[in-house]
């Protein structure tokens, strides 16, 4: 179950951080709760899952890596943000250093 709380609380994560880029720094208010809300969504579920036992530094690992490639894509599709292959390589390399941690 553990695991289902941290991909939630990663997809709480994901919401709010795209909330941030459509909020144009706040100058759009209407995007204030949603984003706020996310966020304790997010917060939320990763208290669930470490409280399951998912150890944090595997939690928050996973957080980040899955996050950022997630994040990534979703810009690129909604926003049309790049994506270089120096790009790509970091989010392969962080998703492969977070893999080390969670085997080690």
């Amino acid at each position: 179950m553990s695991w289902i709380w941290l991909l939630l609380a990663i997809f709480g994560e994901v919401l709010g951080t795209l909330g941030l880029r459509a909020s144009d720094g706040f100058r759009k208010r209407i995007w204030l709760l949603p984003v706020a809300l996310s966020y304790v969504v997010a917060f939320g579920f990763l208290r669930m899952a470490l409280a399951d036992g998912f150890p944090v530094g595997v939690a928050y690992g996973l957080w980040v890596a899955i996050g950022i490639v997630a994040i990534a894509l979703a810009a690129r599709v909604i926003w049309k943000d790049p994506i270089t292959l120096r790009m790509s390589l970091g989010m392969v390399l962080i998703i492969l250093g977070v893999l080390l941690v969670e085997l080690g």
